[in-house]
Parts: C-alpha cells; structure tokens; sequence
C-alpha cells in the first residue's frame, strides 16, 4: 500500500475534526523522527508505507502507544511493519478526536 494514497485521507480527516495538517505532521515527525524536509519528500514520493518506515527513526516512547485500532490492540500486534502502521493509524485517531498534540507525543510511562 502506497503512504502517498493514505496520506491525504489522514489529512482530510484530521482537517475535517478541525485539525490542522501541521499538527499532523508534528505527530507524524515524532513518532518517525523524519525533519518536515524528509517528511515533505516522502509524501510527495510514491513510496510504500515499508519504504516511508524504513528509515524512520522510531520514537522511544511509540511502544506506550496502546489500544485498539481496526479491531487490533496495537501493543499485540506481531508483524512490525502491521504495528508501525498501527501506531501512525492510532495517533491520526486521537489527534482527530481532539486529543492534544502534547498529549500525544509525551506519553506517560507506567509505573
């Protein structure tokens, strides 16, 4: 599956729970570690989402992402590649049900 086609449904969904595409891309650049520049390329690319996270840097707290998406817990998710398509799917959700970009991207550790 092509990140290029998914990109603008994430986009178009975050917009329309009026969101912005810039905070967006401050999610996306903090689970994957891309720069706006290497994002910006990317998904101007045809890339495959195994290409887009191929050299992504994953953030170390992307594994405190929990729960479910599309009938999966994200935490139990086997194949990597299913679970890092999981995480970006699950933080698009929060971001577009109104949960703060902050929130988001500074997960608290269980103790």
């Amino acid at each position: 599956m092509l990140f290029s086609s998914v990109y603008p449904l994430y986009v178009t969904k975050v917009e329309r729970k009026g969101r912005s595409k810039a905070e967006l891309h401050e999610i996306i650049r903090w689970l994957t570690g891309y720069s706006e520049e290497n994002l910006q390329s990317l998904i101007d690319q045809k890339i495959t989402f195994e290409e887009f996270f191929q050299h992504a840097t994953f953030h170390q707290d992307a594994k405190l992402i929990t729960g479910v998406i599309c009938g999966y817990r994200v935490e139990h998710i086997e194949n990597t590649l299913t679970q890092k398509v999981r995480y970006l799917d699950k933080i698009v959700d929060e971001l577009a049900k109104g949960r703060a970009v902050e929130k988001i991207i500074h997960r608290k550790r269980s103790a």
